[in-house]
């Protein structure tokens, strides 16, 4: 394929923010008065948005005061504390510099709120991505393909050009409703097994394995071997 870019999920797949998630998750629920959740449960929770994060957080039957009451405490204290365990996974900045440096165009698309996209970006990937896109009135969250397709838009690109990097199924689905190839990595949130039920083609271990995907390497013609004269 002739790609020109390369578009990222954000949450399991550039940054490890499961942490500060789920201390936030926890903190919410407390001041709630509900049954605290175990970090394996808040993963499971994850990428479909805080919205979706506080509702599955919340005890079934909750009315929707009382989550609303939830989602408004995580927000506030996830805006305070979601940079005190958070950072790339390793590996991921250079990943990045050489996409950069073999000329293609990065961009994010994440189900977080723009305005902590944009901030995450200042934060981390200053001049290593050219486009961020999260939620806002304008595009619905994955895996609906909005998000994407906008990215693509910003980029300039067809969706022959692009390939498409997450963690989660819905990554997979946002990537087959958006017409492009998606790589799924196996350093985030989700289990290989659980990656390849839900239709994972290609599964990657480490961030580097990005570059090798696109940037095969030639195959040298064998030499003859040489002998003395």
């Amino acid at each position: 394929m002739d790609c020109k870019a390369v578009i990222f999920d954000l949450d399991g797949t550039l940054i490890d923010s499961l942490y500060d998630l789920w201390t936030s998750t926890n903190h919410a629920l407390m001041q709630c008065g509900f049954p605290l959740r175990t970090r394996r449960e808040v993963c499971s929770f994850v990428g479909n948005g805080v919205g979706e994060l506080i509702h599955k957080a919340v005890p079934e039957g909750t009315d929707a005061e009382q989550e609303s009451r939830c989602l408004d405490c995580f927000r506030a204290h996830y805006v305070e504390h979601c940079r005190d365990h958070t950072g790339l996974y390793e590996g991921v900045e250079p990943m990045l510099a050489t996409l950069r440096a073999r000329g293609l165009r990065t961009a994010i698309v994440s189900n977080k709120l723009q305005a902590g996209v944009d901030s995450i970006c200042q934060w981390l990937f200053r001049g290593l991505v050219d486009v961020a896109v999260g939620e806002h009135g304008h595009v619905r969250r994955k895996p609906w393909p909005d998000m994407l397709l906008e990215a693509m838009r910003q980029l300039r690109v067809e969706p022959h050009e692009v390939v498409y990097v997450g963690d989660s199924d819905v990554d997979i689905q946002t990537a087959r409703a958006a017409g492009v190839p998606c790589l799924s990595v196996l350093w985030g949130f989700r289990s290989r097994d659980f990656l390849l039920a839900h239709g994972a083609r290609v599964l990657l271990s480490h961030p580097q394995e990005v570059c090798s995907f696109l940037f095969p390497p030639q195959e040298r013609p064998l030499r003859p071997p040489r002998f003395p004269v």
